[in-house]
């Protein structure tokens, strides 16, 4: 036996036990790059990622497009959508990078909210934008997006590429088969999402791929107050219809 392992005829030979191989400090060190111990890391962002968060008030997490300057209309509204959050009682969570995510952190430290980013690991340098409050970074987006979704009341999405659709259809398949609560998403900006709601409306929904109802998971608009109306009035449902608790979920 190794542990919980069960080891039989040539597989055993040489193997032998855990004790003796913690304390001893001869042989190879690329033990630390095996799958065993990437589970361990995998833990500790998610022990790290709960313990952070724990306590943070409701929130709302805003996505959109590293890529976008400072003197964009697309960063402006992203500030005052993390402004009026802020005053409207939630936490802003975002990617934590710049761009979009850097305008929602701002508007809400400006407005002295609680301006959280989670950070990821990048081939490219990525660092935490200086308006974030509280930051965490993570090397696997799995950890990061159980985290957005655990932790967050709606999704934002201003617009954006790959990240934000993949976040987006994330929470959207999340919601329609009911593995989290059912929670706004909304999407900022018609001009720049009409052609994919087109595409889900006439070839999705078209070709029977998704149900009619499926599509009133989406909210679009371009009005800051709109969208802070959405999130509140799911905030006021959810918490009529809230039953039980954490353990029974």
């Amino acid at each position: 036996m190794r542990g919980p392992i069960q080891l039989r005829g040539e597989l055993k030979r040489g193997t032998g036990t855990t004790d003796a191989h913690l304390l001893d400090r001869r042989g190879p060190t690329d033990w630390v790059h095996t799958d065993p111990w990437r589970v361990l890391r995998i833990q500790s962002e998610f022990v790290e990622g709960f313990g952070a968060l724990a306590e943070v008030p409701r929130a709302v997490a805003v996505f959109g497009s590293a890529r976008t300057p400072a003197d964009s209309p697309e960063y402006q509204a992203a500030q005052a959508i993390g402004a009026a959050l802020t005053r409207a009682g939630f936490a802003v969570i975002t990617g934590g990078g710049p761009g979009i995510m850097e305008a929602a952190n701002r508007g809400a430290c400006e407005e002295d909210g609680l301006s959280i980013g989670l950070g990821i690991e990048l081939p490219f340098e990525q660092s935490l934008n200086e308006w974030v409050d509280l930051g965490i970074n993570f090397r696997y987006f799995f950890a990061r997006k159980t985290m957005f979704v655990k932790y967050s009341q709606a999704f934002i999405c201003l617009p954006g590429g790959f990240g934000t659709l993949d976040e987006l259809f994330e929470a959207l398949t999340l919601v329609q088969t009911r593995k989290i609560t059912r929670f706004p998403i909304v999407l900022f900006g018609s001009r720049y999402w009409a052609g994919l709601v087109d595409w889900l409306r006439d070839s999705l929904l078209g070709s029977g791929k998704i149900a009619a109802g499926d599509l009133e998971l989406l909210h679009v608009s371009d009005s800051v107050d709109e969208v802070v109306d959405i999130v509140l009035r799911a905030a006021e449902s959810a918490a009529a219809d809230a039953v039980g608790t954490e353990d029974q979920w």
